[in-house]
């Protein structure tokens, strides 16, 4: 099997575990200076500090980290990846104070996205997604969920799954796919919500199920989307068939999603801007990671998630990108990690296990993603500092400078 050795690592600094840390835990990160690992088939076999010993020197494939920090490769717990068309001519009208609602009879808003991802081919949609891909690999993301929710029909929703899991075979990215059919009303059913929700939880979820086509199932509860009774509804349905559960949750208004979602067990509730204390406490309870999403937050103008109360309470937090075409169309996870510490007020600690082992731990990944530890897979970046501190105290550039995923340079 191919082996690995990292030498001369100035600092390595990960969270260490299988599960996702929540309260003081988020932050009580390993630090090793001096440091070295060996990996071996795409599996971490050693980590060490000190004098590297002569039989792991003796490996072929060796990189000298020349002094600089590693960290386990970045995970983005929430995105769009999936999608035709852009939407940047929406952005002079909502600088101009153009309401959403306008802008949606004007043609643009979700929509508009899709009409561009059901005329779209499923080979137009890979190659799109797959040049996105190359760049977040660049940027030091070895993981990627990517949800649907851009067809709201039987034929688009499987075309867009369908998409990902062929992706997932022929680029380094490795990719969870979520279904998200409950992302919106398609137009065709705006006077049947009953029919809608049939459509989701008798033909799409047993269909996604049977295909394989999904880890997970979401929905976005929300004021004017679907309810939190609604909410139940989807998720229990695709729990029924073997579907984990995620809920965007109390972006806007707390409706009762992020409660909903301890209650059922959701894996992650994500979004949550307006979480209040039962939902928070209902996390906490559930086990449920919330994953964070701050780039939405400086796009849209809105404010940060109470991400501090949500530690403070044990609940674990992971930051992501929410990349869509819409509310954020940014993929740079080194930007959503620079604004954790900005507006959550993360240590860096806490937002290193924020896109690390709590991202992992939102997609159902913890126990093989993560940490750089015995074990894990080898999944890792070396950064262009030797000090944690400076990849958030910088921001606006790349600072990965080599990005292995499964043991491979990429």
């Amino acid at each position: 099997m191919e082996r690995l050795v990292i030498k001369n690592i100035g600092l390595l600094a990960t969270p260490l575990g299988n599960s996702a840390q929540g309260g003081k835990a988020q932050g009580e990160i390993q630090y090793l200076t001096n440091a070295w690992l060996e990996a071996e088939g795409g599996i971490i076999t050693a980590v060490g500090t000190g004098t590297v010993p002569a039989a792991v020197l003796a490996e072929p494939n060796i990189i000298d980290a020349g002094g600089a920090l590693v960290t386990p490769g970045l995970i983005d717990a929430h995105t769009h990846l999936i999608f035709g068309g852009w939407r940047e001519h929406e952005l002079s009208m909502k600088r101009q104070g153009v309401p959403y609602l306008e802008i949606l009879a004007k043609g643009g808003g979700i929509l508009s996205t899709v009409r561009s991802t059901r005329s779209a081919t499923q080979e137009e949609l890979e190659d799109k997604a797959e040049e996105i891909l190359r760049e977040m690999l660049a940027l030091g993301v070895t993981t990627c969920e990517a949800k649907s929710g851009y067809g709201l029909d039987t034929e688009t929703e499987l075309k867009q799954l369908r998409a990902a899991k062929s992706l997932n075979k022929k680029q380094p990215v490795e990719l969870v796919s979520t279904f998200l059919g409950a992302h919106a009303l398609p137009q065709e059913y705006k006077e049947d919500r009953e029919g809608y929700i049939r459509l989701l939880t008798e033909e799409l979820i047993p269909q996604v199920a049977k295909e394989g086509l999904a880890e997970f199932c979401d929905v976005f509860c929300e004021t004017g989307v679907f309810t939190a009774q609604e909410s139940e509804t989807i998720l229990r349905a695709g729990q029924a068939h073997g579907l984990g559960a995620k809920i965007h949750a109390d972006e806007i208004d707390a409706i009762g999603g992020s409660t909903l979602a301890g209650n059922i067990g959701a894996i992650s509730a994500e979004h949550l801007i307006a979480a209040d204390d039962a939902g928070i406490q209902a996390m906490a309870k559930g086990g449920t990671v919330a994953v964070l999403l701050p780039a939405t937050s400086l796009y849209l103008g809105k404010p940060y998630a109470p991400a501090r109360a949500m530690i403070d309470a044990g609940v674990p937090v992971a930051t992501a990108s929410d990349f869509n075409p819409g509310s954020c169309p940014s993929f740079n996870l080194q930007l959503v990690m620079d604004l954790a510490c900005w507006g959550y007020k993360l240590t860096p600690a806490e937002a290193l296990t924020a896109v690390t082992l709590n991202a992992a731990a939102a997609i159902g990944r913890a126990e093989r993603l993560g940490t750089v530890e015995p074990g894990k897979q080898a999944d890792l970046v070396i950064w262009k500092t030797d000090n944690l501190d400076y990849l958030f105290y910088r921001f606006g550039q790349n600072l990965a400078k080599t990005v292995i995923k499964n043991g491979k340079v990429c």
